[in-house]
């Protein structure tokens, strides 16, 4: 009988240290001092999939609480997938945060069967955040996750005392701004004379760091992030040796402008995902307004460094499908 009781009494122990687990898992990266003070801007991604449905805004609603008890100061929501849609929409957004002096930035992710949340240094640029290894937790569900992030608040006094009691949805437009006025609906000179630079994705020479945080993205693994490179890579060359027949560079590391442009790199092949409607807005074109407005879609684009232009082609050309979107783009290259 005592080896039995001794043996449930563990079973119960080991059952407790399991649950407790599942609801919390850590990530990297420790969490920014100024967090406590200073103002933080709060990035949402919600998986459409995800039960009960929610839109970003009610996740918004549910998590504002407990960043506040945590010790934040929110003082701006915006939807992850708008803010992510390319380089120059990213650095509209980043000017907006160097006006109001924000600090912080904190990603909501949530997926079909995990909720997480990151809290980042603002990188004071374009690019947002400077790595996806930050502070975080995740749990099974948003009422978990935001349990538990409300609880580092306990043992840490805040400077931030007046906060705002819900949440506060921002709008920055962009259609008239710096970055649609980059976007030209034309094609390059000069492919011919100079290389044109791919900068695979996931590796440190792609600037996005801030989709690694969308919900479609989030907590994949090294081994698969690198099998969707090769994929990728073998996708675009089979593209590249059809429809271009100029030089091309290979990007797998982080390289300055003058680097890029001291071994001839001119140009840069750059693709954005996003809903249609929205991508369209934000490169100064007259948005769609049909069923298909709203589809997540593929755009590429060629960026010329010298210049900091950005040129979309004469049509538009984006796609569902990656390799169709690309096969348009390089056709479109030769009008």
């Amino acid at each position: 009988m005592d080896h039995t009781s001794e043996f449930m009494k563990y079973y119960i122990l080991l059952i407790f240290i399991l649950l407790v687990k599942l609801e919390l898992v850590s990530a990297q990266g420790s969490l920014p001092q100024s967090f406590f003070d200073g103002k933080s801007v709060v990035f949402v991604s919600t998986d459409p999939s995800a039960r009960p449905v929610m839109t970003w805004k009610e996740v918004a609603d549910s998590v504002h609480h407990s960043l506040v008890r945590a010790g934040a100061d929110p003082v701006a929501y915006f939807e992850l997938e708008k803010v992510a849609l390319s380089e120059a929409v990213q650095e509209d957004y980043a000017k907006t945060f160097q006006q109001r002096l924000v600090k912080n930035i904190i990603l909501v992710t949530r997926q079909n069967n995990q909720m997480s949340i990151h809290v980042g240094p603002f990188s004071g640029d374009g690019k947002i955040i400077t790595t996806s290894a930050l502070f975080g937790v995740s749990a099974a569900d948003i009422g978990a996750a935001t349990r538990e992030f409300g609880r580092i608040g306990e043992n840490q006094p805040s400077h931030n005392l007046l906060v705002l009691d819900v949440p506060e949805f921002l709008t920055i437009s962009t259609t008239q701004s710096s970055s649609s006025q980059k976007f030209l609906a034309t094609n390059p000179l000069n492919l011919d004379v100079f290389k044109l630079g791919i900068p695979m994705e996931g590796s440190s020479a792609q600037a996005g760091l801030l989709s690694n945080f969308r919900y479609d993205r989030y907590g994949k693994s090294s081994d698969a992030i690198m099998a969707e490179q090769a994929a990728q890579k073998a996708g675009i060359e089979q593209v590249l040796k059809q429809e271009y027949p100029y030089q091309i560079a290979w990007l797998t590391e982080a390289k300055s402008e003058q680097e890029l442009i001291r071994d001839r790199v001119q140009f840069l092949l750059m693709k954005v995902e996003g809903r249609e409607a929205d991508l369209m807005r934000s490169m100064g074109l007259e948005p769609k307004t049909d069923e298909s407005a709203s589809r997540i879609v593929v755009k590429y684009y060629i960026k010329l460094l010298v210049r900091e232009e950005l040129y979309i082609g004469p049509e538009w050309d984006a796609d569902q499908n990656w390799r169709v979107a690309l096969d348009n783009f390089l056709k479109n290259l030769k009008k």
